[in-house]
């Protein structure tokens, strides 16, 4: 990864923030963006103080294609040239049934799961392309693989991106750019509490007398998939809490 040029979505915290510190540590020379640019600032300066690498900061929602094109075309010429990207800005919003569920919070989740994915994963690849090479790893979810109570929209935004990063493999069939999928069960960052508006005693409950994922092993995960040889692509990897055996089973002390 050295000298590499890695763009990480939603990189402010979690999945995100443990990330950018796993390519700092490799020498990658990181491009950080997400809403939080106050956030990513301060994480840009404990990366380049601990190791040393370039740090570019720009904030973005990318659930505004305008926005996208806007910020990336706005980059400075020696951060154009993208080796790896990183989609991993998403969220879950609310727990209800499909009758009761609230337009914004199904709006949130398909606008920042699915059409932001699309968005950064457009303006990106073309260069890749060019180049012929190249690597997307999208952050998907166990949720991709089952569905459960209450999270029917959530669970098909992450359905979602499963079928683009296999899509995307084919699309991009006789190139050397590579596809990945990470697709985590129960971590414990501010995923629930985003998902219950703020409940910290609710999200809480979420990990409560189990070991969930850590960040930092999603993080691993990814660095893996995109220091494999060249020739070699990881194309998914489920990765669950040992106490976690499906979406809903759960094995609580």
């Amino acid at each position: 990864m050295k000298e590499k040029v890695v763009l990480i979505t939603g990189a402010s915290s979690g999945i995100g923030r443990a990330s950018a510190k796993q390519f700092a540590a490799a020498g990658a020379r990181l491009l950080l963006c997400a809403r939080r640019h106050d956030v990513l600032k301060g994480l840009a300066k404990e990366l380049v103080e601990a190791f040393g690498i370039e740090v570019h900061t720009f904030c973005l929602d990318v659930r505004y294609a305008t926005n996208v094109t806007a910020a990336l075309d706005a980059l400075p010429t020696k951060w154009k040239n993208i080796d790896v990207l990183v989609n991993n800005a998403g969220l879950a919003a609310g727990l209800a049934p499909l009758q009761e569920g609230l337009l914004d919070d199904w709006e949130s989740m398909i606008d920042t799961n699915i059409k932001g994915l699309l968005y950064v994963t457009r303006a990106i690849l073309p260069q890749m392309v060019k180049k012929n090479s190249g690597h997307v790893i999208n952050i998907g979810s166990i949720a991709g693989h089952e569905v459960y109570p209450n999270g029917a929209v959530y669970c098909a935004t992450k359905q979602a991106v499963n079928v683009l990063t296999r899509g995307m493999r084919m699309d991009l069939y006789g190139t050397k750019v590579r596809v990945s999928t990470i697709d985590p069960g129960a971590v414990e960052t501010h995923f629930s509490e985003v998902r219950f508006k703020g409940d910290v005693a609710r999200a809480a409950a979420v990990y409560q007398g189990m070991t969930p994922l850590t960040p930092e092993d999603v993080a691993e995960a990814i660095l893996y998939c995109a220091t494999r040889p060249a020739h070699v692509n990881i194309s998914e990897i489920i990765m669950m809490p040992t106490d976690q055996a499906s979406a809903t089973m759960v094995f609580r002390e």
